[in-house]
């Protein structure tokens, strides 16, 4: 097994086998990746209200609850009524 700081050509000359990985490319359109932005993050906002509502009470003034608290209260309207225009991302 080739050691970590072989280069390509080093592990090749050795013997070693070559493994190489490579990440996939994000095909997604600006306009569908900013949609998923959008999606995903009123998800979570949901998630950590949950959270700020299953918290205990001992724990309803702690720091975390009071940044679930701030996560919980942010007005995502206008993020979410925002549309590109046409062409975004050419």
């Amino acid at each position: 097994m080739p050691n970590a700081s072989y280069g390509y050509r080093a592990a090749r000359a050795a013997g070693a086998a070559v493994i190489r990985i490579r990440c996939l490319a994000d095909r997604r359109g600006l306009l569908q990746r900013c949609n998923d932005v959008c999606t995903e993050i009123t998800d979570l906002q949901a998630r950590y209200a949950a959270w700020l509502e299953s918290l205990p009470d001992n724990q309803q003034d702690s720091a975390t609850a009071e940044a679930l608290r701030v996560i919980a209260d942010l007005d995502l309207a206008e993020l979410l009524v925002i549309e590109p225009p046409r062409g975004f991302g050419r």
